[in-house]
């Protein structure tokens, strides 16, 4: 990069960092045991930076990586300290898993928040996972509830991961602005009562269509698995179980078209309770 120097690392070491890299990418446990991510993409690294993730390396190709933006950041992130690893295109095409490599990756500190430190009020509501999936689907919610403007997610258990690669990679940068709990049912339970929560599942048998419902301020929204849906202990979290019509043959959405459609309708019910109000 012109002006600039990136770190001398010598092949054994780069070697070491793209193998990194793929673990991160296709390894839940290591994922999780290091609590980090990869993102690559200028938009990915544009939110990393101005949201003040904690970047542990930057990845980048000379050649491949044209964005001015993305390239004065690159040198911004170096003068700070951070690691920055100049490889060829091929050794960047080797960890790229979109169509055009754009040429900067970094590996990401995955940011988590504590259920005591996040407010119902925050934003225009929560979404409840158990479980998902397809990581795709996480990622699709996940880039509604931003543009919605909605809070965040509260995921019960362990086995959704909205850092997957591909979770990361549908969510289309939305990620960066949402935040993220790890809980138990028990602890939720408590949380919501506490804070006067109301609990609106998604659910066939609901007894109100989605779009007639007047959602609350506090409304937490509980979504279910794609092909079970909600599981029971979901359901007893749940003052109110809503539908989404259908006239088809189809017996259900998938669980991104679904959940999108619930969240555009807090947003829509909310609003027009703030303007009638």
């Amino acid at each position: 990069m012109a002006g600039t120097k990136s770190s001398s690392l010598d092949r054994p070491e780069v070697e070491a960092t793209l193998a990194r890299i793929e673990r991160l990418q296709f390894d839940r446990a290591y994922r999780d045991t290091h609590s980090l991510f990869y993102i690559e993409g200028v938009r990915n690294f544009v939110q990393v930076i101005d949201r003040h993730f904690e970047i542990s390396a930057i990845l980048f190709s000379e050649k491949l990586l044209i964005a001015p933006l993305a390239r004065k950041m690159v040198r911004s992130a170096r003068r700070s300290g951070i690691p920055t690893i100049s490889v060829t295109p091929e050794q960047f095409r080797r960890v790229c898993k979109t169509e055009r490599a754009s040429g900067v990756g970094a590996i990401v500190r995955q940011r988590w928040f504590k259920l005591d430190e996040i407010s119902p009020q925050a934003g225009l509501c929560w979404v409840v996972l158990e479980n998902v999936r397809s990581p795709g689907n996480l990622g699709t919610l996940i880039r509604t509830s931003e543009a919605v403007g909605g809070a965040g997610f509260i995921f019960v258990g362990g086995r959704a991961d909205p850092f997957d690669a591909d979770a990361v990679r549908a969510s289309m940068g939305g990620l960066f602005a949402q935040k993220f709990v790890r809980t138990d049912f028990r602890t939720l339970g408590g949380w919501m009562r506490h804070h006067g929560c109301h609990g609106v599942g998604a659910s066939p048998d609901g007894a109100a269509d989605f779009h007639s419902f007047n959602y609350p301020r506090s409304t937490v929204l509980f979504l279910g698995e794609e092909r079970q849906g909600l599981t029971q202990q979901q359901r007893d979290f749940c003052q109110h179980l809503v539908r989404i019509p259908m006239l088809g043959a189809a017996d259900s959405l998938n669980l991104g078209v679904a959940g999108s459609l619930l969240m555009y309708e807090v947003y829509r019910s909310q609003t027009s309770q703030f303007c009638n109000g």
